[in-house]
C-alpha cells in the first residue's frame, strides 16, 4: 500500500499505525505547499483532487481519504495489531473519539492557530470556543492510559493533534495536566517516537527546501 503524507501533519497518524502493526507500506511524501510528490515529482493532486494528507492507496488500488476511514482501514487490516476495537461498542466509542479529534480539535481548534493566513480574529474565536474541548479531554484522561482501555489508532490521532502545540503558543499543556502527561507518556511509545523523529528530520528538510525556493 502507498501512504501518501506530509511531515508532522495529521498523516503521522497513519505512519504510526502503520508501525505499530508492523505493516509494510510505501511512504510517498507530499510537499505542503506545491503539492507534489517527492519521489518522482509528480503532481499529488492527480490522486486526490483536494490535494490533502493522509491519503492511501491499498494493495487492490483503492485510493481513501480522510484521515479516520484511513485509521479505521489500516486498524481493521491488521486485527492481531489489536489497535482496533474489540466489540461493537468498543467501536461506536473508537468512531467516537476518532470523529472528537477530528472535528473538535483538528479542525475546530487547531486549523486556524496553525493558518498563517487566517485572520487574528479567527484564531481568538477558535481559542475563545474550543479551548474547553481541552478540557473535557482532560476530564476524561484522569486515571486513564489510552482513550480506550488499550492503544488504538484513536490514541495515534490524538498523539499527532497534541503534537502541534508545539507551534501554537496559546496552549500551553500545563493546563490540562493529565493531556500533558498523556502525550508524555505516549511519546515514549516505540511506533510513536520512531514514526515522530523521522518524520521531524523530513519537516526540517521541507523548510530547508522552501527557504531555499524562496
Amino acid at each position: 500500500m502507498d501512504l501518501y503524507f506530509s511531515p508532522l501533519a495529521c498523516s503521522l497518524a497513519t505512519r504510526i499505525a502503520l508501525y505499530e502493526a508492523g505493516a509494510e507500506a510505501n511512504y510517498l511524501e507530499v510537499d505542503p505547499k506545491t503539492k507534489v510528490v517527492q519521489k518522482d515529482g509528480s503532481d499529488f493532486r492527480a490522486v486526490n483532487p483536494l490535494g490533502l494528507v493522509p491519503t492511501l492507496r491499498t494493495d487492490d488500488g483503492t485510493v481513501l481519504t480522510e484521515n479516520a476511514a484511513i485509521l479505521q482501514y489500516v486498524a481493521d487490516r491488521f486485527p492481531s495489531a489489536g489497535i482496533s476495537a474489540e466489540s461493537a461498542e468498543e467501536r461506536s466509542r473508537l468512531h467516537q473519539w476518532l470523529c472528537f479529534i477530528g472535528t473538535e480539535l483538528h479542525k475546530a481548534l487547531f486549523v486556524p492557530l496553525l493558518d498563517k493566513t487566517a485572520p487574528q480574529d479567527a484564531k481568538t474565536y477558535a481559542l475563545t470556543k474550543n479551548l474547553s474541548r481541552l478540557d473535557y479531554l482532560d476530564n476524561y484522561l484522569k486515571g486513564r492510559e489510552f482513550l480506550l482501555d488499550h492503544f488504538s489508532v484513536a490514541d495515534a490521532y490524538l498523539v499527532t493533534i497534541i503534537n502541534w502545540t508545539m507551534a501554537t503558543p496559546p496552549i500551553e499543556l500545563a493546563k490540562w495536566p493529565n493531556v500533558k502527561a498523556y502525550y508524555e507518556r505516549l511519546r515514549a511509545r516505540p511506533s510513536i517516537a520512531k514514526a515522530s523523529a523521522e518524520e521531524f528530520e523530513l519537516y526540517k528538510a521541507e523548510l530547508a527546501r522552501h527557504k531555499a525556493a524562496a
